[in-house]
């Protein structure tokens, strides 16, 4: 591909120009997106920033933006998406024109765990009493319809000791591959007057058949009886 439509960082199309290895190419990918994952988190903390994808085409690099407020995202007339794409392709030196970004609303921002990771540390900042604002996270994820949450809160959360606080509620799986199926994590870190505490929010998302609010797999322990069928009674020839 010419210069002005590669859709990749320089550094990294100039790599792939001289055949990179698939394990660098991987590590490079990975090293794009925790980038790009930190930048937008620090900038759009206020706005409900849940996750960013990132998807290449032949022709450009689109950046999908997941937020609960996608009208802050894209600012005045799309003003501040604008300035996002410019700071973008500056860090990145993509080719004029070559990355594009989007703005795409959570559909349910209650079982979304780093919107309501980031919702528990706005309320923490804002001084409201820790169990309080546990609770209502749990509560409202729990109204969202998930099976299971669970808010860890550690650090000095009151006195001098440092101490872990734990709320939860519903069913909640811890192990194996139905957990990395159905549970959604994310970490946060408050930066308080007595200290850093550090809270961590876990969802145990519902089994969804058509994949939207959660997973399509089942969970493997789930048994479905089905109704008997009508006996035919055959009469004697």
């Amino acid at each position: 591909a010419s210069q002005s439509r590669d859709p990749w960082p320089p550094e990294l199309a100039a790599a792939m120009a001289t055949q990179m290895s698939k394990k660098r190419k991987f590590v490079a990918d990975g090293v794009f997106y925790a980038e790009l994952n930190e930048m937008l988190m620090r900038e759009l903390a206020e706005d409900g920033y849940s996750g960013v994808e990132v998807r290449v085409t032949p022709m450009r690099t689109e950046i999908i933006i997941r937020a609960t407020r996608t009208q802050s995202v894209l600012g005045e007339k799309g003003r501040r998406i604008r300035e996002l794409t410019t700071l973008v392709q500056k860090r990145w030196q993509f080719a004029e024109g070559s990355v594009e970004l989007y703005a795409e609303k959570v559909a349910n921002r209650g079982l979304c765990a780093v919107a309501q990771c980031e919702s528990l540390r706005y309320k923490l900042i804002g001084g409201l009493a820790v169990r309080r604002a546990a609770y209502g996270v749990v509560r409202f994820i729990m109204e969202s319809g998930a099976k299971g949450a669970e808010v860890v809160i550690a650090g000095k959360v009151r006195g001098a000791r440092a101490k872990g606080m734990k709320f939860g509620d519903g069913y909640f799986i811890r192990t194996g591959h139905p957990h990395k199926l159905y549970v959604d994590n994310a970490i946060r870190h408050v930066s308080m007057r007595q200290g850093m505490i550090g809270i961590r929010v876990s969802i145990m998302l519902p089994h969804d058949p058509t994949g939207k609010t959660g997973p399509k797999t089942p969970l493997p322990d789930k048994v479905v009886v089905h109704e008997p069928k009508e006996e035919i009674e055959y009469q004697p020839m």
